[in-house]
């Protein structure tokens, strides 16, 4: 979502290398480069105002802390204010939960925002939390509406609220009421949308939040919509109180402005984002975090968040204990593929290892999504024997895996030279001699670094 803007800050940044203090000289060219990165990202433009105002500010006035250079000091200013813009501090919970269940989480928003699937992409979220979620279809306007809830129920493993009422508030006062005598703690109403913003659609959610009382009003907006975006949530707020947005879309043609500017535009927090069509592609914003990955400073707590709900723990433990016995063998890295795969694309990846936002391009023609389906058929076309003794492999059994998985033998030569080098190199890292040798190389870096 951010990349581009990323990109361009970090171009803008590179001005102040070599620089031994922080001037108005100085700042006005790189804050020239920022103003025009927000601008080109669709950053509200008082939002952009109000920003860059506040680093120059902070700039002009701070004294450099020692150890730091001016641009990393100014770095350590744009981070504070990106933090403090799209939030601040993230709270415990992303939801107000009511002190005497059912909570009641109300999703507002237009059509084809992505409400519906939203729906279930919380409740799944919910679910992991040790929640029990009960998803109400109030939309009785758009064609098929009701039964795309059903759906989404049923593939998030979660009940769906069903009646033949019509009436979009007896709907949401008859599941809150049900919801009471089944035990259901979570009660998330999927409202209508409508093309665009209208008294009738306003009315209509007036009345639903005065039947059943919204312990949480989350507007669903589309990230590739832009200030449109911002604005719509502009209008639902003063008519409704909403109490957060959630953003969808995140992963497709957007240039990050709606996640820039929500917060400062509307007084109301981004909670979440979605970042695919599947149901666990959401997770919470953190504002600290996304200011990190903005910044070219990764994002290792998300990772390690996301790599935990998606890897098989007791084979990444076993995993572990073949490298430190160094018998890696190519079952094992196909294992490993799988286990990458499951993480989503590199992309994605990369984006939250610190510094490597910079080098996807470069990264991605080595180790793309593409190649690394390629690596895994090939390997898929072995038999058991072969992938546990890679000396095996001669020329005929190489023809027969090319023709079995489609790739040339010059791509399953590579992939064994990958293989071999892996294991050379995990054979090294095992060698107490190598690991005192990196110990004094960390030892004699130590009070060098930078940060």
């Amino acid at each position: 979502m951010f990349d581009s803007l990323s990109q361009k800050l970090s171009q803008a940044m590179k001005a102040l290398r070599g620089e031994t203090r922080l001037t108005e000289a100085n700042l006005e060219a790189v804050l020239r480069e920022v103003r025009m990165a927000l601008l080109e990202a669709d950053v509200h433009v008082a939002v952009a105002r109000t920003f860059l105002q506040r680093v120059k500010e902070k700039a002009l006035g701070a004294e450099v802390m020692q150890g730091l250079n001016p641009a990393q000091a100014f770095i350590d200013i744009v981070h504070r204010e990106l933090v403090e813009i799209m939030g601040g501090e993230a709270p415990e919970h992303p939801l107000a939960f009511a002190p005497k269940p059912p909570t009641v989480v109300m999703m507002v928003g237009l059509q084809g925002a992505g409400k519906t699937t939203t729906c279930g992409k919380l409740a799944v979220f919910l679910k992991k939390l040790g929640r029990s979620p009960l998803l109400v279809p109030a939309d009785v306007y758009r064609p098929a509406a009701i039964e795309q809830l059903h759906v989404v129920a049923k593939d998030a493993g979660v009940p769906s609220f069903r009646t033949d009422e019509k009436d979009p508030v007896r709907i949401c006062e008859a599941a809150l009421t049900e919801a009471k005598l089944k035990g259901w703690d979570t009660v998330i109403l999927d409202t209508a949308g409508r093309l665009h913003l209208d008294e009738a659609l306003m009315e209509e959610l007036v009345s639903i939040k005065a039947a059943v009382p919204p312990d949480e009003i989350l507007f669903v907006a589309d990230a590739m919509t832009g200030q449109d975006a911002v604005r719509s949530a502009t209008a639902f707020h003063g008519k409704l109180g909403t109490t957060g947005v959630v953003l969808t879309k995140t992963d497709g043609d957007t240039r990050g402005g709606a996640a820039f500017s929500i917060k400062q535009a509307t007084g109301t927090p981004l909670k979440f984002v979605g970042e695919g069509e599947k149901l666990e592609d959401f997770q919470r914003f953190h504002p600290d975090r996304m200011a990190q990955r903005i910044l070219g400073m990764g994002d290792v707590l998300s990772l390690i968040e996301h790599a935990k709900d998606k890897l098989d723990e007791k084979e990444t433990e076993a995993m572990a204990q073949r490298l430190a016995k160094n018998q890696f063998t190519l079952e094992d890295m196909r294992k490993q593929f799988q286990q990458v795969k499951k993480l989503g694309s590199m992309n994605k990846i990369l984006g939250m290892l610190p510094g490597m936002g910079q080098m996807k391009e470069q990264i991605a023609q080595v180790a793309t999504d593409k190649r690394l389906s390629h690596m895994e058929a090939i390997l898929n076309s072995m038999t058991p024997k072969e992938r546990a003794n890679h000396n095996l492999l001669d020329a005929k059994r190489k023809r027969r895996i090319a023709a079995g998985s489609g790739r040339p033998v010059s791509e399953i030569n590579q992939l064994l030279k990958q293989y071999v080098e892996a294991r050379k190199m995990m054979g090294q890292m095992n060698d107490p001699k190598f690991m005192n040798r990196m110990q004094r190389m960390a030892g004699a870096m130590k009070g060098k670094l930078p940060f």
